[in-house]
């Protein structure tokens, strides 16, 4: 042992194999950390998404600041299905499909007729304003919330948004 006026110091042994072993162990561990991270992009960015409700124009259906799961990749757009859109600006909102590719769509004394057929709509709330036939073009889909109160919604009643093509559909409501 080595002294240091007079003080003995203990000799150190370092195990160069057992340091190495560490070291290995720690970029395995961040590796694999960041394969996780990487996966759960993937994931949450082109797979799945948790989406918050924001406004009233899917009420009773969905309630405001309400949360759930859109999938992103597995789902065929069909009539009845609540989806997620891009709106013109950009945004998200959360609108329930009416009208399919071709389908004729109009409103009579608060009754959705869908290809001159009341629709059955036991979803709903509010009695919606009338309004004129529309035909729904090719690779479009005509959406609506279940608040058919006038103004309580920003669907393809409105000429801004209007029908809208199957590319701003973000996905569709799982759960």
């Amino acid at each position: 042992m080595a002294k240091l006026y007079g003080a003995k110091l203990p000799q150190l042994e370092v195990d160069v194999h057992k340091s190495s072993q560490t070291t290995k162990k720690g970029w395995v561990s961040w590796i694999r950390f960041i394969i996780i991270l990487a996966l759960l992009y993937f994931l949450t960015h082109f797979v799945f998404a948790v989406k918050i409700v924001n406004g009233h124009s899917m009420n009773p259906t969905l309630k405001d600041h309400g949360i759930f799961i859109v999938s992103k990749i597995f789902f065929q757009p069909e009539r009845g299905d609540i989806v997620v859109v891009k709106d013109p600006d950009g945004f998200d909102i959360v609108k329930r499909i009416i009208g399919m590719p071709h389908d004729k769509v109009q409103i009579i004394d608060g009754v959705v007729y869908l290809n001159k057929q009341p629709l059955n709509e036991p979803y709903i709330q509010g009695v919606p304003d009338n309004m004129a036939e529309v035909i729904v073009g090719e690779g479009k889909y005509f959406i609506m919330g279940d608040n058919r109160t006038p103004g309580e919604s920003l669907d393809s009643r409105d000429p801004s948004i209007s029908t809208i093509s199957e590319m701003n559909i973000v996905g569709e409501k799982m759960f």
